[in-house]
This record gives C-alpha cells, sequence and structure tokens, in this order.
C-alpha cells in the first residue's frame, strides 16, 4: 500500500489549488457563486448584484495609492493585555491568533503614498483583526497616522471598519475616543483636511468617534453605519425601524454624510476632494 499512501500524499497539493475557497467566493448579497479571481479584478465588488465585499488594508493600499508610492509606516509599539484579561481564551492568545492569521500588529495600518499625485497618509482598519476593534494600538495607530500627516503636511484620510471599543481593554479603549478627537483638532490647527471613509461595518466607540469627525464624510455603498444594534434601538423606543435603517443611503439622506461612492470611483473622488480642501486652504 505505499504507492496508495504515495497519491494519497501528494494529493492535498493537487486539491487545494482546486477547492472551493480558492476558486469560487459566495457573494454575501446576492448569494451567487462568483469566481474569486473575477472578483479580485472587480475591486472586490459583486458583478452581479453590486455588493462591496469587506477587505483589508493590502487591497486598500492597491485600489487607492498610485504604483510604486505605497509605504506601510511601522506599527506604533503599546502595552499589550494591560488588563491580563481572560474570559474563554487569554487576551494575549487572542492577539496571537489574529496576528497569524492576519500578518498584521493590530487592526489600523498606516501607509504613506500619494492618490493622483496628491500626498497623503492613508488609514485603514481591518475587519478582519478581531472585528476592527479600538484599543491602545488602534487609538496609538491613529495618532501616529495624524502626527506623520502634520509632518508632511497632507491629508490624513481614515476607512474605518469596525464593530467599536475593544472590550478586553475596558476603560483604556474607551479612552482612545477622546485621544483621537484631540489628534483631528491637531490635524485641523496645522490646516490640514481630515477625510473619513465609512465602509461596512463601522460601530460603537469609533463610529462615536474619528469615524463622524471628517471634514468630508464618505461612505461605500450599503454599508452598515451605527452605534448600537438595530434590535437594541427597537426595544428600547418599541417601534419598527425602516429596513434601510443605518445604512448609508439612509444616512445620506437624513444628511449625516456628504456622499456614497462606489469603490470603483473612490480614487478619483478622493483626488478631486483632496484637490479641493488642500487648494482651499492654501488660498485662505
Amino acid at each position: 500500500m505505499n504507492w496508495l499512501n504515495s497519491v494519497r500524499n501528494a494529493l492535498p497539493f493537487v486539491a487545494k489549488r482546486e477547492t472551493t475557497d480558492t476558486l469560487w467566493h459566495k457573494c454575501k448579497g446576492c448569494g451567487q457563486m462568483v469566481f474569486t479571481k473575477e472578483l479580485a479584478e472587480n475591486g472586490h465588488v459583486c458583478p452581479r448584484c453590486d455588493h462591496h465585499e469587506r477587505i483589508g488594508p493590502p487591497e486598500r493600499f492597491a485600489m487607492l495609492l498610485d504604483e510604486g508610492s505605497c509605504h506601510i509606516l511601522p506599527a506604533p509599539k503599546v502595552a499589550e493585555d494591560p488588563l491580563r484579561f481572560r474570559d474563554s481564551k487569554r487576551y494575549s492568545d487572542r492577539l496571537k491568533a489574529a496576528r497569524s492569521e492576519n500578518s498584521e500588529v493590530d487592526a489600523l495600518v498606516n501607509a504613506k503614498g500619494t492618490i493622483d499625485g496628491h500626498p497623503v497618509i492613508l488609514g485603514v482598519q481591518d475587519f478582519a483583526f478581531m472585528g476592527g476593534s479600538m484599543g491602545l494600538a488602534v487609538g496609538e495607530a491613529f495618532v501616529r497616522g495624524v502626527e506623520n500627516a502634520i509632518r508632511d503636511h497632507c491629508p490624513y484620510i481614515i476607512f474605518t471598519a469596525s464593530g467599536g471599543a475593544r472590550m478586553q481593554e475596558g476603560i483604556l479603549s474607551l479612552m482612545q475616543m477622546p485621544r483621537t478627537t484631540v489628534a483631528i483638532q491637531m490635524l485641523h490647527d496645522a490646516g490640514l483636511p481630515y477625510i473619513v471613509v465609512l465602509t461596512d461595518p463601522t460601530s460603537g466607540g469609533v463610529m462615536a468617534a474619528y469615524a463622524m469627525l471628517g471634514d468630508v464624510q464618505i461612505a461605500e455603498p450599503k454599508a452598515t453605519l451605527a452605534f448600537t444594534g438595530r434590535r437594541v434601538i427597537e426595544s428600547t423606543i418599541r417601534e419598527k425601524l425602516p429596513e434601510d435603517f443605518q445604512t448609508s443611503e439612509y444616512y445620506l439622506e437624513h444628511g449625516l454624510i456628504d456622499m456614497v461612492v462606489h469603490r470603483r470611483d473612490l480614487k478619483k473622488r478622493l483626488a478631486t476632494v483632496i484637490g479641493y480642501l488642500t487648494h482651499a486652504r492654501k488660498a485662505a
């Protein structure tokens, strides 16, 4: 049976290239199967129903920053597991698992580059890293991103994707809300634009802090945007909420954001906004 074992040992390599996970992707919008390659070529937007899939920092940087201009900024060092928190697992173990799965230090990554020739510092939150939750590392990365933007005298753009504050860091995570607010004020004092792009989902403490403080508020189509959950609100006010409640389109209709932009148009739109804001502030 040695020959059979040899064949079996060879099979995983062949099968790995042809699994459903690598060749196909089930759209979360329409439920249809889409070729993974076709989805990636379409900006991770379903070619059938236009559903915007969640993507992380590498994809964002590749789509938005001019070729050859992207330089990832080093992640700041912060105290890890400051409360020695443990639930069903140690917080330190959860961090290790998240890092091994995502190859990132934490949920917010900053990069320096240009968008159609405009210098920017671009921050991207990754929902795949512990739900994009905001803790010490995310707060410090945000502040460092702002400091780099001030030093380079360019806009700071943040792509938000978060379930809120990181519960394993308790009050320390909530303290990142005023910290990031002060950082935004520093950016304004320097006369530099702060642009927010809300992606699916953005909620909780992030929504209550830097996600809604942009000079310009942009959102991707049909993104879920909320401070607290729909069921919590309905049970509190004892009313049924509209079907499109807490979506990008609802926020736009009610004047809470400035525009909803399709992913394929984001780079061009950001370049236009940056051009307007930097020109206006230079003139002032």
